[in-house]
């Protein structure tokens, strides 16, 4: 550190300026009064007096000050390597008091966002405790209950053996999700591009729920009735996944004789942006910025209910972000939601006929 060090004169150079004013000051009373008043000598003694007032002061800066200033710099290099190592100790107070403040500013807003990474460590290990205590007690009481001596009797040995499994098949489902999710926020699940038609893919998936959607008489539909196929790129299983997350949630959520409704439309030259929208409860506007947490729920007592792990939009959210796309949400409470996502197209936009669209 030692052999990085700024010089700062400007202290010196001030101090040694008014102890040469009055002592020359003082000087020249003084020979005015002895009368021996001698212009010549009166200028050299202020040049020796400043020089020598110079020399000392910063002699006395360089061996008091700056040794204390050092340690300061050793000090927060030790914290901080990258803001500070790099810089040259000085004895200039305003620039130190500078870097100081920057320092200390950088550090405040580190604690802040260390503050809020823990309440969400602790947020995000209680809904994980939370959601797979409820299935692992479950199983356990079915076990139980059938040590206990239940199982001599053949239909409830059945009916609890099939709930137990149904308990089973639910971790595995949570925990499935977040290995899942863990491997997107790393980078380890590698996406398998391909070609492929986003309306067919679609489709398949509103067959795929056509009988969950059935039992609320929801329908599921397009904007319109698109004639030639909307060729994307991308990893046609992980973009299945998104649009069924999203299908499933606006059944889950949609008022019963609702509509779920997916568009396709061009967004710029090699982008499309794929909308579903539904006319059920919508969401708060307090929520939304936290819809893709992991394990956030808007209704907690309602959305377990429903079931699912709580990991869905999350996962929606970095199989999008992985396809370096966007993906956002519009809502208006008591309205619906919209959810989009953009994909890279590759061809060009198919024209429509919109005197065809459906109802």
């Amino acid at each position: 550190m030692a052999e990085n060090f700024k010089r700062s004169y400007r202290f010196a150079y001030l101090s040694s300026l008014y102890i040469t004013l009055v002592l020359t000051l003082l000087l020249s009373v003084f020979l005015y009064v002895q009368s021996q008043f001698n212009f010549l000598v009166l200028v050299g003694f202020t040049i020796v007096c400043y020089a020598v007032c110079f020399l000392i002061i910063q002699y006395r800066v360089q061996r008091f000050i700056y040794r204390r200033v050092r340690k300061i710099y050793d000090d927060i290099e030790m914290l901080d390597v990258d803001t500070i190592g790099e810089s040259p100790v000085t004895t200039d107070m305003k620039t130190l008091i500078k870097e100081v403040e920057k320092f200390a500013q950088k550090r405040k807003t580190e604690i802040e966002t260390l503050k809020v990474r823990e309440d969400y460590r602790k947020e995000f290990m209680g809904n994980v405790s939370h959601e797979l205590k409820t299935p692992l007690f479950t199983v356990q009481g079915y076990i139980l209950t059938l040590l206990d001596g239940a199982m001599d009797d053949p239909a409830i040995l059945d009916k609890y053996l099939n709930r137990a499994s149904k308990g089973v098949e639910r971790l595995i489902y949570i925990v499935k999700d977040l290995d899942m999710i863990t491997k997107l926020e790393v980078g380890d699940l590698n996406l398998n591009y391909t070609n492929f038609d986003i309306i067919e893919l679609v489709q398949s998936v509103f067959d795929l729920f056509e009988m969950k959607a059935a039992k609320k008489n929801i329908a599921l539909t397009f904007d319109m009735n698109y004639q030639e196929p909307v060729i994307v790129h991308a990893d046609i299983e992980r973009i299945q996944q998104v649009l069924s997350n999203l299908i499933v949630n606006s059944i889950k959520y949609g008022k019963e004789d609702g509509t779920t409704e997916v568009s396709i439309e061009n967004l710029i030259r090699n982008k499309v942006i794929v909308r579903v929208t539904d006319n059920g409860e919508g969401i708060a506007q307090a929520h939304i910025p936290r819809l893709f947490e992991r394990f956030y729920r808007v209704d907690k007592s309602g959305s377990r209910k429903e079931g699912g792990s709580g990991l869905g939009l999350a996962i929606v959210k970095h199989i999008i972000e992985a396809h370096h796309e966007r993906i956002y949400v519009e809502s208006d409470y008591r309205i619906g939601s919209e959810f989009s996502f953009t994909l890279e197209k590759v061809k060009k936009f198919p024209v429509v006929d919109v005197g065809t669209k459906t109802t």
